[in-house]
């Protein structure tokens, strides 16, 4: 169920389409980078904003288009797509996770959305091509449909022991505040220029 004020009218709608990170695996959701985007974002005066965290922890890109379809009833005028790290340290194959993907943003932009990427890096478990290969998902989706790319949503939590938990995968609340910048340094001018 979504609670009614969610779908309260009127308001600019980001959508937060992702797995843990977004979820806040380890901290209060009031610690996870989609709320801390929220609160940001209205600090600098875009009061009529709302995130929505669609974070779900083992999210893979498998399930995305069917999560994105239920959350159309928002009405979301930004999806920020936040998918593949999963897929990654899984293993999975790389064009079944740009297949998801695409399909994702496709569905996405034909109901006018504004997509975000999250660029998403994993460690080289699986060989360097492979890890390459990951990478380059993200870059290539993002030129080819003109959508706007966080280049890694993880710049500069990724690999500090004093921004993550002990899992040294998911950030703890001073690694969440980083992200929350990282991603409103890139929607805020689409923001700006939608005002």
């Amino acid at each position: 169920m979504i609670p009614a004020h969610v779908l309260a009218q009127g308001k600019t709608t980001i959508l937060v389409l992702g797995d843990s990170l977004a979820a806040g695996f380890g901290v209060e959701k009031e610690e996870a980078f989609p709320f801390l985007l929220e609160q940001r974002l209205k600090e600098e005066g875009f009061e009529d904003i709302r995130v929505v965290n669609g974070g779900f922890s083992g999210s893979t890109t498998a399930g995305a288009l069917k999560r994105m379809k239920w959350y159309l009833k928002l009405k979301p005028d930004f999806l920020i797509l936040e998918l593949g790290a999963n897929d990654g340290l899984r293993g999975h194959d790389i064009a079944s996770i740009r297949r998801n993907l695409e399909k994702t943003i496709v569905y996405a932009r034909e109901r006018k959305m504004r997509v975000l990427l999250a660029g998403m890096k994993i460690p080289i478990n699986y060989g360097k091509e492979y890890t390459l290969k990951f990478e380059q998902i993200f870059t290539s989706l993002a030129e080819q449909y003109s959508i706007t790319l966080i280049p890694f949503l993880l710049d500069g939590v990724a690999g500090r022991k004093d921004l993550n938990l002990a899992d040294g995968i998911h950030p703890n609340p001073e690694g969440h505040k980083i992200v929350a910048e990282n991603v409103l340094a890139v929607i805020r001018p689409l923001l700006t220029e939608s005002k």
